[in-house]
């Protein structure tokens, strides 16, 4: 794709198309959670998440139409290079720490777009819905990985697993900041 042909929108709707793909991505990862955390409790946390995550995709999908455009469908977003660089969770405490890194990620990723100038008022709108929900994500699912480690003696685990994921993210993201900033310049 010759970034340097893209206009201002078709720029916007690149980006935004990568936005949706880690929404859509992230509801995969806690559809696949419902069978390892059957507990009530957990079971209306992760359904309310998996909705918030599916929202948050709609109305990326939904503001890529408002500027005239489809949702590109992306072949290395994110997700799919953190994945290749992390490999298969090993149980559900991984699970849990890779969606606390994703969700993480998230947050700051639209915090720090929502403070570009210049930002249209549509998609700020976007950005604080997605990322007003993003707190809460956090915190039950940190909560639940710590329980989960607490409960099967592996206390440090937890800690020892989020402090790997967070070096991997920081240098994955650092791929895709490059990336997004050959789009501006372009």
């Amino acid at each position: 794709m010759d970034l340097s042909a893209l206009s201002p929108s078709e720029k916007q709707i690149l980006i935004f198309s990568f936005y949706r793909d880690a929404e859509l991505r992230g509801a995969r990862l806690l559809f696949n959670m419902f069978g390892h955390l059957q507990d009530a409790d957990s079971q209306l946390k992760l359904s309310k998440h998996l909705a918030d995550e599916t929202r948050h995709a709609w109305l990326w999908t939904r503001r890529i139409a408002d500027l005239g455009g489809a949702p590109l469908m992306l072949a290395d977003g994110y997700q799919r290079r953190l994945g290749a660089r992390l490999g298969i969770a090993k149980g559900i405490v991984e699970l849990l720490g890779l969606t606390v890194v994703v969700e993480e990620r998230a947050q700051s990723r639209y915090m720090a777009h929502a403070a570009l100038p210049n930002i249209d008022q549509e998609t700020r709108d976007v950005l604080k819905a997605v990322t007003e929900d993003e707190t809460w994500h956090l915190s039950w699912i940190e909560k639940k990985m710590r329980e989960i480690a607490r409960d099967n003696g592996r206390e440090t685990a937890a800690d020892d697993i989020l402090t790997r994921y967070r070096e991997i993210d920081r240098e994955v993201y650092a791929t895709l900041a490059a990336d997004e900033a050959a789009l501006m310049r372009a």
